[in-house]
């Protein structure tokens, strides 16, 4: 095995406290938190069972944690109360607080205002 497998490859955990394996190389029954969400699947409050782990020069050590695929439980369903809180929520964050319309995008917190008032804003400062 290369160096950079041979520093991702714990698979008793005596170095990094949990079992680390290199990246694209962990056993079968374990998932990252995407992988349980694409089956449908949640963590359901269990510890994390492993890691998978990457060395490079830019970002140095990048982990992903690995969950139990036996232990993960259901995501829980959507209700109508979840559904109309997410839509409030969506519509707070594209309603523009200085001329109160909805500009039908989400408004970047760079700005904090919509498109028309930034232009407006930048056209009064010129």
């Amino acid at each position: 095995m290369p160096t950079a497998y041979t520093k991702c490859f714990d698979p008793n955990g005596a170095r990094y406290g949990i079992p680390t394996f290199p990246w694209r190389m962990a056993p079968d029954g374990y998932a990252t938190r995407r992988q349980l969400r694409a089956r449908g699947l949640r963590p359901g409050g269990q510890p994390i069972a492993a890691q998978v782990m990457v060395f490079n020069r830019r970002h140095g050590a990048r982990v992903a944690f690995l969950y139990r695929l036996d232990l993960a439980k259901p995501v829980r369903p959507m209700t109508s109360r979840k559904w109309g809180a997410l839509a409030l929520a969506m519509l707070a964050r594209r309603t523009c607080p200085r001329c109160l319309l909805d500009v039908g995008y989400c408004i970047p917190t760079s700005h904090g205002i919509c498109g028309l008032c930034l232009a407006a804003e930048e056209q009064r400062a010129a």
